[in-house]
Order: structure tokens, then C-alpha cells, then sequence
């Protein structure tokens, strides 16, 4: 499975002009959520939020699903798969959706846990691309497996289970599926890209 967007037409199918739904502005926030974005800010790596991203100012008008979709995500940035395969994964879920936010996040943060400029740009490829480990290679495959058959192979699967024990085999499907939601999300609502984020350019 490859995807060749054209990568300004995406954008502004995605993010259009404005966003469907305007942010709570920054100065609105509970100091709950604000510790719930911490939180999870943390578990990425990243130090305390001087400003809430647009993104999660948006999630806070549903606070149920954001606080779910938060402690998800710190449950996920602090599992049982390293987060250097975790990180391929999730550049390839970016990818395949065409979402420029997450896409542009998580090329930040995979380069904070040691994903080469070399391995982003075969995440942009596919599994199908030179240079994978067998193991690496089928994290990306089971990527594009769940997204197009939702279900890993047999051979996927087979290949993971000789590195990843079951806590992170239940992980997997899990944190893709999460990952998807994300960016189905984030494109629907039309969120900016702030913070340097390039979006699918970046690299």
C-alpha cells in the first residue's frame, strides 16, 4: 500500500480555511485539564504546555471523549511497545490518512526517540520499501493490513510474535486504531497546524 499525496491539495481539503469548530481559548481552561495535558505531554516526552494547542483546546468542548482520548494516549506513550516502533507506526497511520497535524507531530516526536530522517521517509513509503528490519517491516505491514483489511495476516502476526510478547501483540491493533480516530478527528474538524508543525512536508 502506497499513498502519493498531493500534499497542498490534501491540506487544504483537510484544513481549509478555519477550523469547524473554534478552540476554548487558552485563559477558558480548568487547571484539571490543563494537568491532563501535562500529563500526557509527559508520557510524550515533552515538558509542560506555556500554551494548549489548539488541537486539545478543541477535544476539551467534548471533556468526556478528551479525557478518555488523554489517558489513552498516555497509557499508549507509556506501554509495552517501545516507542521507537510505536513511533513507526503511527507515521504511517499519519501518513496513510493524510493528516497533516498528526503526520507533523509525530515526526517531531519520533525524531526525539531516535527515528532517523532515512526511516521517516520510508514511513512515507510503505512496508514495501528498502532498508526495513524483518521486524520493523512488519509493523509498518500491520499498519497497512488494519487499515485496509482490518485484521493483521497470518505472516504479520507470526513475524511480531517472535519479538513482541502478548501485552504488546494486544497493544498494537489498539494503538493503530487510536491513532486513526486521532486523525480522523483532527481532519474532520479542520485543525490548524501550529508550532512549526509543517505537516506532510515535514520530514
Amino acid at each position: 500500500m502506497k499513498v502519493d499525496w498531493d500534499i497542498a491539495e490534501r491540506e487544504r481539503h483537510v484544513i481549509g480555511d478555519a477550523p469547524r469548530i473554534e478552540p476554548v481559548a487558552p485563559d477558558a481552561l480548568d487547571p484539571a485539564s490543563v494537568d491532563l495535558i501535562n500529563e500526557i505531554r509527559a508520557a510524550a516526552g515533552a515538558g509542560p504546555a506555556t500554551i494548549v494547542p489548539e488541537y486539545m483546546r478543541t477535544m476539551i468542548r467534548h471533556p468526556r471523549v478528551f479525557r478518555c482520548q488523554m489517558e489513552l494516549g498516555t497509557v499508549l506513550f507509556q506501554g509495552a511497545i517501545p516507542a521507537r516502533e510505536r513511533e513507526l507506526a503511527i507515521l504511517r497511520v499519519g501518513w496513510l490518512c493524510g493528516a497533516p497535524y498528526e503526520w507533523g507531530q509525530h515526526v517531531a516526536i519520533a525524531k526525539r526517540v531516535g527515528v532517523s530522517a532515512e526511516e521517516i521517509e520510508r514511513a512515507r513509503q510503505g512496508s514495501k520499501a528498502a532498508g526495513w528490519s524483518e521486524h520493523e517491516r512488519a509493523i509498518v505491514a500491520g499498519v497497512e493490513e488494519l487499515l485496509d483489511n482490518k485484521a493483521l495476516s497470518d505472516a504479520t502476526w507470526n513475524t511480531l510474535a517472535q519479538t513482541w510478547d502478548e501485552e504488546q501483540l494486544i497493544e498494537f491493533p489498539m494503538m493503530v486504531g487510536q491513532y486513526v480516530a486521532t486523525a480522523y478527528v483532527q481532519n474532520t474538524l479542520r485543525v490548524r497546524m501550529e508550532g512549526g508543525n509543517e505537516g506532510l512536508a515535514r520530514k
